[in-house]
């Protein structure tokens, strides 16, 4: 019965640090999608402040091979 509960306890242990790491995991990408998401929208600005009406973000063209 005591083997048992120790097997546990370490099954249990070994979950609770992989839980960290996968946490840990999820945070990490989502400060990198965070990020990502001011540069994108950073580009999206210069670029239209290049060339006024070059961009038009609002029109949805299929690709050409379509």
């Amino acid at each position: 019965m005591e083997e048992r509960i120790v097997e546990l306890e370490l099954r249990f242990t070994e979950q609770q640090r992989l839980l960290q790491e996968l946490s840990d995991v999820v945070y990490a990408q989502a400060q990198s999608l965070e990020r990502l998401e001011h540069e994108l929208a950073a580009m999206g600005q210069k670029v239209a402040a290049m060339e006024p009406g070059l961009v038009d973000a609002t029109a949805v063209e299929p690709p050409p091979h379509f």
